[in-house]
């Protein structure tokens, strides 16, 4: 029976004829950075009346756990011979569809007026280009991933088989 396109653990190639054909971690831009750093200065405004050197190790406490959430929730979208891995879902190649790619307005109207209730997310709101794939599982109520991208004619031509 083919495998469904539901949440499944990330998987690793596991053989050695499943190459890697598009592979991108969905990291966090510069600004976003930039805002950790504003949300954890704020602990030297509240624990600066105690003492600065609390202040700053709070705001330095502060900024390492916000740092650590950022890295293990960046998803990774990953395109192998076999396989279509979009954050934690996973689904074969031959029960994926057509994909394509949106950028600008077009890509607003994909997450937005234009959005199926019933499609799986992987969207950073960082990233403004989005891809849209569709799924051909019968079984399978998804009727399409839409994922952010910062490479979408990459992703679309390695899942169009370009």
């Amino acid at each position: 029976m083919p495998e469904s396109s539901a949440a499944v653990p990330a998987r690793t190639p596991s053989s050695p004829d499943e190459t890697v054909v598009f592979s991108e971690k969905l990291w966090p831009g510069a600004w976003i950075w930039v805002v950790a750093v504003g949300i954890a200065s704020a602990g030297i405004l509240v624990f600066a009346p105690i003492s600065l050197a609390a202040g700053f190790t709070a705001a330095a406490v502060l900024f390492a756990i916000e740092a650590v959430l950022l890295v293990l929730s960046t998803p990774s979208v990953t395109v192998t011979t076999r396989t279509l891995q979009v954050g934690r879902a996973s689904i074969e190649r031959g029960l994926v569809g057509g994909a394509a790619a949106y950028r600008g307005k077009e890509a607003t109207a994909e997450r937005g007026t234009r959005l199926n209730g019933l499609a799986y997310l992987c969207i950073r709101g960082w990233i403004d280009p989005v891809v849209r794939i569709e799924i051909a599982d019968p079984s399978d109520p998804t009727p399409y991933w839409l994922t952010s991208t910062r490479r979408p004619e990459e992703l679309v031509a390695a899942l169009n088989g370009a």
